[in-house]
């Protein structure tokens, strides 16, 4: 994905393997991929026999190579606010347009106690810089970090303040991106 620097998983969530169709192994939530089931991606319809089952922090600092991103290779990270009931729990980071993201990164980058509580090296996250990949008047091709910065985003956790950033970049973005 272009303008990708990592990845995103909860550390504290469960998360399975399982196979697809293909032969594929994607890792997810069990609701998601009970979901990936019913839409005939598993050999069972409605049905998920995990390969592994497993938590995030188990896949912190795993190494991955993404299509399209400007990186040889990226990381899977902690993020916090990943909800285990929406989506796969599994979330490409694109942090010069998503403030979730930015602000993810940012608190990594920042908070050296943070990222030794999840085993993440310097390495992992230090290097890795928003790639601007839209520009959007008034926000200009960091537009995350702008509207982080305008709606005074503390943290991961400011939820509020997020919100409203987000709000603003998506809408931006969309029509005027």
């Amino acid at each position: 994905m272009f303008g990708q620097t990592n990845c995103w998983v909860h550390p504290d969530l469960d998360y399975v393997a399982y196979e697809l169709t293909s032969g594929e192994i994607f890792i997810s939530t069990r609701r998601s991929a009970l979901n990936m089931s019913c839409q005939g991606f598993t050999k069972d319809f409605g049905k998920v026999e995990p390969v592994l089952t497993l938590k995030g922090k188990d896949i912190l600092g795993l190494s991955l190579k993404a299509p399209l991103t400007s990186y040889d290779v990226i990381y899977t990270l902690p993020m916090l606010t990943i909800k285990e009931d929406k989506g796969t729990g599994v979330v490409t980071s694109v942090p010069s347009d998503a403030p979730d993201d930015y602000a993810a990164l940012r608190d990594l980058k920042k908070k050296k106690a943070f990222r030794e509580k999840y085993g993440i090296k310097d390495e992992m996250v230090l290097p890795f810089d928003p790639v601007p990949i839209i520009h959007i008047p008034g926000l200009g091709d960091m537009a995350a970090e702008v509207a982080c910065d305008q709606m005074k985003v503390q943290s991961q956790n400011d939820r509020v303040q997020l919100d409203k950033a987000k709000e603003m970049t998506y809408l931006k973005g969309f029509y005027e991106g």
